[in-house]
């Protein structure tokens, strides 16, 4: 786990989301304040996170509902606009999403100088947008092919949403899926964004792939970041930085520094 300690230069790292409002092609995209508004609300949130003292940064299309698993373009042609205007504010190592297209995530860290992706590239599915199903080992050539080896990928293995199309258990589903595809990290989530992973999956996982870097993707607050650290080799947060710990609020920077004073004190 090298890679984890020199990418974030802590241990234990916490990833920090940061979403966007709706983008354009959208339902829900107020193209009264357009893109402008867009960007500026993402302002606001970095730099709420990064005052909040968070060790990486990562944006996605959160708002995009309901998601497809293919994109269309001036999706991720607005995310990169996005990230390039806030670059020079950026102060941590961060990463993207397109939810939830794997190629486009890629895509979109290679353009923008991002570190790191987390998608969904393995397994196949039954879930609220269809049959949903993967293509890992096309997935990892195109990112050879447009330059992107030095991304690091995570697979998140329980998908929200959605549930293996066949009963699989998840330490099979872990093992098999660091033979088959060399993961760098692996994500463990809830049901939905901000529910919270369970922790003996986690520690399942965990178990089942003690070499393989593994997150707590969802569900991570003040009251069980501590147990969830415990198993964990770090955590992906997002809805608990929110204003009232609601997902569509703008970040709370007093939550975010209350949640980090509590993962230094952690680690010391």
């Amino acid at each position: 786990m090298n890679w984890l300690t020199s990418l974030f230069q802590v241990s234990k790292p916490i990833i920090a989301m940061c979403h966007l409002k709706a983008l354009p092609g959208d339902p829900g995209y107020d193209a009264q304040k357009g893109m402008d508004g867009i960007v500026e609300s993402a302002r606001i949130n970095l730099r709420a996170l990064q005052d909040g003292g968070v060790d990486a940064i990562m944006f996605s299309n959160e708002a995009s509902l309901p998601y497809l698993t293919k994109v269309e373009t001036i999706t991720t042609a607005c995310m990169a606009r996005v990230i390039a205007e806030l670059l020079p504010e950026i102060r941590v190592p961060f990463g993207v999403n397109v939810l939830w297209d794997p190629a486009a995530s890629i895509d979109l860290a290679v353009a923008t100088g991002g570190l790191f992706v987390r998608e969904i590239f393995t397994g196949v599915y039954a879930s609220d947008y269809g049959l949903w199903n993967t293509n890992c080992g096309k997935v990892i050539r195109h990112q050879h092919a447009v330059g992107g080896q030095h991304v690091k990928l995570f697979y998140n293995i329980v998908p929200e949403s959605a549930v293996y199309l066949a009963e699989r258990h998840i330490v099979d589903i872990a093992k098999s899926t660091v033979f088959v595809s060399k993961p760098d990290a692996l994500c463990v989530s809830g049901l939905t964004a901000g529910a919270e992973a369970s922790l003996e999956t986690l520690r399942l996982v965990k178990q089942a792939v003690p070499d393989t870097v593994v997150f707590a993707n969802t569900g991570v607050r003040l009251s069980n970041v501590e147990e969830m650290l415990a198993v964990a080799d770090g955590a992906i947060v997002g809805t608990t930085f929110k204003r009232d710990g609601y997902i569509w609020n703008d970040v709370d920077v007093a939550r975010v520094s209350a949640f980090m004073d509590k993962v230094h004190s952690l680690r010391r």
